[in-house]
């Protein structure tokens, strides 16, 4: 549906969900599943498919968190990772089993926000939310999203999926303590380039901006190619992708979209929640620290925040929104929480010793099986660093001072 009218968007909702990406589209399709006939609005401010900066690697923990029968659009499936280190020093792993698959961002999440649709909830696009306010009429308390077009929403809960840079976590009040810039360009290949590339993936560990890494994605007749660094070096980081495009030989060729993106990873004191409304995904600043992974973050914590969403919905009065709200912020804790600290501790080591991860990941078969374990959704950073064998040890060498 492209636009509801007044009528259509009155009276209360039971939740309202901000933003249709994996997250958003995750929490509608949680609330709207529940089977207890709930009214569940998904807005955004632009109508699915549409392109997303995203290299679009689909790990086992997204794959797991996804709606029953979902069928992935996948261009690639991945069996094959080569490590390098600036472009040196490269080799080879290989797996007989899918490592993970890749996906075009567009037609994933346009069938994830069709899967909540399905479920009952209902799409409104071009939609922008300014504004959201807490409400005492009457005996229906809730929420009340004010839009552009000067229209209100009102709800007994609100999830925030509008990104990291969106209006419902600087309501809640989400605080950052790491921002990336992401470069990407989507390049158009002959068969023969794509043929080589088929079933793998390039990882480049560690060029000359300290953090950064390079990623070379096949999807079918094009690769996305990209890279990542701390924000404030604009100029390095468009320098480090065009160096890396060429020494890649793929200067050539035209890119057919050029991109970028900040990600941002909440600080670990950073709140979840206030009063109805919760945040999930990039709106909570959920992603891995270390790789800047953020689709399974963002499926796991939208499927959560639409499952507490219903019950804040459902609650009697304030006493019972905080208790459910701060229920949603320990699960969210007790599990993307711990992954996010290990995710920490590898980044700031990999800040000062990439040369180290690059020699476990090529040199040490027990660390490239724990890699693989993480890809393959068997297990987590934080799951490794709990296990007595070899994925812990490797976590312990490589995050050692």
């Amino acid at each position: 549906m492209d636009e509801l009218s007044p009528d259509e968007l009155s009276g209360v909702w039971d939740v309202v969900v901000v933003g249709a990406g994996p997250a958003g589209a995750s929490a509608a399709y949680a609330a709207a599943s529940t089977g207890e006939g709930l009214r569940v609005l998904l807005l955004d401010k632009a109508a699915p498919p549409r392109y997303k900066t995203c290299g679009g690697g689909i790990i086992g923990p997204s794959r797991d968190a996804l709606p029953p029968g979902f069928v992935l659009p996948l261009k690639d499936r991945v069996h094959a990772i080569t490590f390098a280190l600036d472009g040196k020093f490269q080799r080879t792993r290989r797996s007989k089993k899918m490592l993970f698959g890749l996906v075009n961002r567009d037609e994933f999440d346009q069938r994830l926000v069709q899967c909540a649709e399905k479920a009952g909830a209902v799409l409104a696009t071009g939609v922008t939310v300014t504004g959201v306010r807490e409400s005492a009429e009457s005996e229906e308390q809730g929420a009340v999203l004010t839009l552009q077009d000067g229209r209100t929403v009102r709800a007994r809960a609100v999830v925030g999926a509008d990104g990291s840079a969106g209006r419902i976590g600087a309501h809640v009040g989400v605080s950052f303590d790491q921002v990336d810039l992401g470069l990407e360009a989507e390049i158009p290949v002959p068969p023969s380039v794509a043929e080589d590339w088929a079933g793998r993936v390039l990882l480049d560990w560690g060029g000359k901006v300290p953090g950064s890494y390079g990623w070379v994605f096949p999807k079918g007749d094009s690769l996305t190619v990209g890279v990542i660094a701390a924000r404030g070096q604009g100029a390095d980081t468009r320098a480090y992708l065009k160096d890396f495009i060429s020494r890649l030989g793929l200067s050539g060729f035209t890119p057919s979209i050029e991109s970028g993106h900040l990600t941002r990873c909440r600080a670990e004191d950073s709140p979840l929640s206030k009063g109805r409304v919760l945040v999930a995904g990039d709106a909570a600043g959920l992603l891995e620290p270390w790789t800047r992974e953020g689709i399974s973050y963002a499926l796991r914590s939208g499927r959560l925040a639409g499952e507490w969403a219903v019950r804040i919905a459902a609650a009697d009065d304030a006493t019972d929104v905080r208790r459910q709200a701060l229920n949603y912020a320990f699960a969210i804790k007790a599990g993307l929480g711990v992954e996010m600290r290990i995710g920490r501790k590898l980044m700031t080591a990999f800040e000062h010793r990439p040369q180290a991860f690059h020699l476990a990941a090529v040199g040490m078969r027990p660390a490239w099986k724990a890699f693989a374990r993480v890809t393959q959704g068997h297990t987590t950073f934080a799951g490794l660093s709990r296990e007595h064998g070899l994925g812990r040890q490797t976590i312990d060498l490589l995050t050692r001072g």
